[in-house]
């Protein structure tokens, strides 16, 4: 995966690797839309198989999102970095943040070409506000740190979003040292803000889930309630602390129907820089 500068024109010559499923377009086909391919499809059928309530946990985490920036936008956020933002589905962050506060200035990260493509529809930003879009990889937080930089002040706070993003960093890949890197640079009375897919419920399906992911070259690593915790070292958990994602908050926003009554296998936090 490479970091490089958005084109002049989103929609220019941008090269999409379809020969292997991406975590965003499936993210993408399992909320309903339509920029995905069926290499995308065909996995995420198959993860179907594993919890047929994948479109619900796809759901469930974009109304965390929604309930997170409400929150965060109540408590006088105005700065937003976020990492992994997926393919546009309004509303979308900027637009939640700059309806409760139109001065708010947003810069969303993405690793997949496909997105750079819809780059447009993430920078209709109010005239008091600001967005911006930059491609790079999670994994190259100098990098993101680098160009976030020109648009948002890293001496007032920042709220770092990473939903549904760490369950595709390994540990091998330093997924608690990423997070640390950019949350080292952020001011005092910033937010970290994170929703990941879990075990915990059901360790057998989970361990087929990552077994699907590998043999196609990708990662998934799901984690526990401590290991999520974890990523908040240092940081005051936001109450409820670490909670299912479909209870954080839920008065912030419209409740999601899902099947069944077992609980959405994910958890989610939000946690404040002393």
């Amino acid at each position: 995966m490479t970091s490089q500068e958005p084109a002049a024109s989103p929609r220019g010559e941008i090269r999409i690797d379809t020969s292997k499923p991406h975590p965003a377009r499936m993210y993408d086909w399992f909320l309903g839309g339509k920029d995905n391919y069926p290499v995308d499809e065909e996995m995420a059928r198959q993860l179907l198989t594993v919890d047929a309530r994948g479109r619900d946990m796809a759901r469930v985490n974009r109304a965390f999102m929604h309930r997170a920036i409400r929150w965060l936008s109540a408590h006088g956020v105005r700065q937003y970095l976020d990492v992994g933002t997926g393919i546009p589905t309004e509303p979308n962050l900027h637009q939640i943040a700059q309806e409760a506060a139109p001065e708010s200035r947003i810069v969303y990260c993405d690793n997949d070409p496909i997105v750079l493509a819809h780059a447009a529809a993430l920078l209709r930003s109010t005239p008091e506000g600001a967005t911006e879009y930059i491609q790079a990889d999670a994994r190259d937080p100098e990098v993101i740190l680098e160009r976030a930089g020109k648009v948002l002040d890293f001496d007032r706070p920042i709220a770092l979003s990473m939903l549904a993003l760490l369950h595709f960093v390994g540990d091998e890949d330093g997924a608690y040292d990423l997070v640390a890197k950019i949350v080292d640079k952020l001011a005092p009375g910033s937010y970290l803000v994170l929703s990941h897919v879990t075990g915990d419920f059901d360790p057998e399906g989970a361990a087929k889930a990552a077994a699907m992911y590998k043999a196609r070259g990708l990662t998934l690593r799901p984690r526990s309630r401590e290991e999520l915790a974890a990523f908040f070292d240092g940081l005051e958990l936001v109450e409820p602390g670490v909670s299912l994602t479909a209870e954080w908050h839920p008065e912030l926003g419209e409740p999601v129907p899902v099947q069944g009554d077992e609980p959405i296998p994910g958890w989610a936090a939000v946690g404040r820089k002393r």
